[in-house]
């Protein structure tokens, strides 16, 4: 690791194909970005076009989106396929796409439930099982889930978002021991409250921003880039010895003790 500017640079990242889902807005993008900006070949899934493709074209030629809706698992495969055609074989596997939606436990009808749990769990699962052959023509790779501490929280109106959040954390400890001989590290990054358009759009108010604040250990809002940068340090070569973690990114929010 070598430090460019003010921000870390990882050599061993540059030339390697990443894989993004839900890549277009929010913390997808920063990660596309970020990846990018290592030299990385990036292909990243969405289902909002006019974003996506702005993000595709800012970035240049090495930068590949492909419209997919994740809860489709025959279009995602179709889709990590058409990045390794374009770009080689998947070396890092980002699982971001996600929905947090709000719903009271009376509200939730079995086939909410099943969708809430496609497009926040499923898709993880089967993106992994479709990419690891080619990490493992390629040597090894890294996969990694995004989770939320929601779950840790007990936070209400989120049954069916905490319990899709919650069953990563097995999942990655389970991949992790699976993948572990064909040089496959399966991690999680477990954001707290990170600061999007989309939460300012439809949750943020003066009072819960200062609500979370209060509550975390650390007295900032988190934003998009805080989550990338973990990822680049977990895709990387510096964290060769970690697998099956949930890396909590939360400012300290999760903390029990937090406020006592």
């Amino acid at each position: 690791m070598v430090a460019s500017g003010n921000r870390a640079c990882y050599p061993d990242l540059a030339g390697r194909t990443v894989f993004v889902s839900g890549g277009g807005s929010g913390i997808g993008a920063a990660f596309v970005r970020c990846f990018a900006a290592q030299g990385c070949k990036v292909a990243f899934v969405d289902v909002a076009d006019a974003p996506s493709h702005a993000l595709a074209d800012e970035l240049g030629a090495a930068v590949h989106y492909f419209r997919c809706d994740v809860r489709n698992i025959e279009a995602l495969r179709g889709a990590i396929a058409a990045a390794r055609d374009a770009l080689g074989p998947i070396r890092v596997l980002i699982n971001n796409a996600a929905r947090d939606d709000r719903h009271r436990m009376d509200e939730v009808t079995p086939e909410f439930w099943e969708a809430s749990l496609a497009v926040n769990l499923r898709h993880h699962f089967f993106a992994a099982q479709a990419v690891a052959p080619q990490m493992t023509e390629a040597g090894g790779g890294s996969i990694i889930s995004l989770g939320s501490v929601a779950w840790m929280r007990g936070r209400p109106a989120m049954v069916c978002y905490a319990t899709s959040k919650a069953a990563i954390s097995g999942m990655v400890r389970v991949l992790a021991r699976e993948l572990g001989e064909r040089n496959i590290r399966v991690n999680a990054i477990v954001p707290g409250a990170i600061h999007t358009a989309r939460q300012q759009a439809l949750w943020d108010t003066p009072e819960s921003v200062q609500a979370f604040i209060d509550g975390q250990c650390l007295k900032f809002r988190l934003n998009e880039d805080d989550v990338a940068r973990t990822a680049l340090f977990l895709a990387s070569d510096e964290a060769r010895g970690i697998t099956g973690q949930n890396l909590i990114v939360d400012a300290g929010l999760a903390q029990t003790s937090a406020g006592t």
